[in-house]
């Protein structure tokens, strides 16, 4: 929508999971070390927690993605299950099949998966995201999963990855023996207000075709204050914050126009009133598992935006419908240009084809003109167009004006 007028590729403060605009700030850069010792070291549970919007599944994204082709992913993002649902949907992910099995015959497969898995050099890591909707049940059959393992090592490495809450469900008494084998855990803290600052413009960066947009500090640490750092509500200000500006044509965003934006933020209920940072589930679901593509250049249709004001999605709305109209006139002006000098070539290689048939018909009627005749056992050799008249050579015949010809002799008198 407004990607065009601050010349970028695609929006910058999506709310997708997308690894390529991970900040790498101080707690996420701490973050990534912990799962990656929790991961090599292979010696129990991995834990990572934070609040809302806080950025672990971006997190997520950009470990799993650096792993080795030497270590099998099993990823479960649906929490909402039962201890034997839960083994079933870790046998799927596995690419086994657990229909009309006993719990007992699928233990026994997965732990079969597991051993050939190592055998065959593999390290097999199972990632549960959302883990602090796991009921008691679920987690303690996580324990006993954790049971699988070698004299030196676990055959499965398990990571969850949650809201505080979660921390909150570790710390019951029934879940002692799974909390003792939590050797690694790491709490996503926000960002502080360089943190934002850097955060914001960072993205900027990675999304621009040309000179990078910025926000000045006074904007960011304004962002900083109302976002109390949490990276998802950044995201939604600065969103809002270029659409109101694309609707205003301000290339730049300063402090009255972010001002705006909170107000209508609040207004709208985007945002409660405040300083409170939650922000309505209902308006503002947890990001999808993927990157959602990065729409055409030229989109038949402008999507609305959620959560902004009527009024300025209308302006938003109408301008990019203009610009559509003036983009698709463009483009039919350039396709009549392309027309027309198609059609002029057209008739520049006709004209050069008719050009080149007469002069090989000339080049032809002269190569006529100039060839001898031959008429007994004398040759008459026609001169030039010019002269006019036929002269006959000197009787010596045909074999002996070859001859001559062929040794470079000179030409025989002619007579008068």
């Amino acid at each position: 929508m407004y990607e065009r007028f601050y010349d970028l590729r695609e929006r910058p403060f999506a709310l997708s999971p997308d690894p390529e605009y991970l900040y790498p700030s101080r707690v996420h850069r701490e973050a990534l070390d912990y799962l990656r010792y929790g991961i090599e070291s292979q010696a129990g549970f991995v834990v990572i927690t934070g609040e809302i919007g806080s950025g672990k599944t971006t997190l997520l994204q950009t470990l799993l993605r650096g792993l080795d082709s030497d270590t099998t992913v099993g990823r479960i993002v649906n929490t909402m299950l039962e201890p034997r649902e839960l083994l079933e949907t870790i046998m799927i992910d596995f690419g086994l099949d657990p229909v009309g099995k006993s719990k007992p015959l699928i233990l026994r497969d997965l732990a079969q998966y597991l051993v050939d898995q190592r055998l065959a050099g593999r390290l097999v890591l199972l990632v549960i995201d959302e883990a602090q909707n796991l009921s008691q049940a679920a987690l303690e059959e996580l324990r006993m999963l954790s049971n699988l393992e070698t004299e030196k090592s676990k055959l499965l490495q398990i990571v969850m990855v949650g809201q505080p809450n979660l921390r909150d469900k570790l710390a019951a008494p029934e879940l002692e023996q799974l909390r003792q084998r939590i050797t690694v855990s790491y709490h996503l803290q926000p960002l502080d207000a360089a943190e934002t600052a850097n955060y914001i413009n960072h993205r900027l960066l990675r999304a621009a075709l040309g000179a990078p947009l910025q926000f000045p500090r006074e904007v960011t640490d304004t962002v900083h204050a109302r976002s109390r750092g949490v990276p998802r509500i950044i995201n939604v200000i600065c969103d809002a914050a270029l659409v109101f500006g694309y609707a205003e044509e301000r290339r730049q965003i300063d402090l009255p126009l972010i001002r705006d934006v909170l107000g209508e933020l609040e207004t709208t209920g985007i945002l409660p009133a405040g300083a409170g940072v939650e922000m309505s589930p209902a308006l503002l679901p947890e990001p999808p598992e993927t990157a959602v593509p990065a729409a055409p250049a030229i989109a038949a249709a402008p999507q609305p935006v959620a959560g902004i004001p009527a009024a300025v999605r209308e302006q938003v709305l109408a301008r990019a419908a203009r610009e559509a109209e003036e983009r698709t006139a463009l483009i039919a002006q350039r396709e009549e240009a392309l027309l027309q000098r198609e059609r002029e070539l057209a008739e520049q290689r006709r004209v050069l084809a008719e050009e080149y048939r007469l002069l090989r018909s000339q080049r032809a009627h002269a190569a006529a003109a100039a060839a001898p005749v031959f008429s007994g056992d004398r040759v008459q050799v026609r001169q030039a167009p010019s002269g006019g008249r036929f002269q006959t050579a000197r009787p010596e015949g045909v074999k002996g004006w070859l001859k001559r010809v062929l040794l470079g002799g000179s030409q025989p008198a002619v007579e008068n």
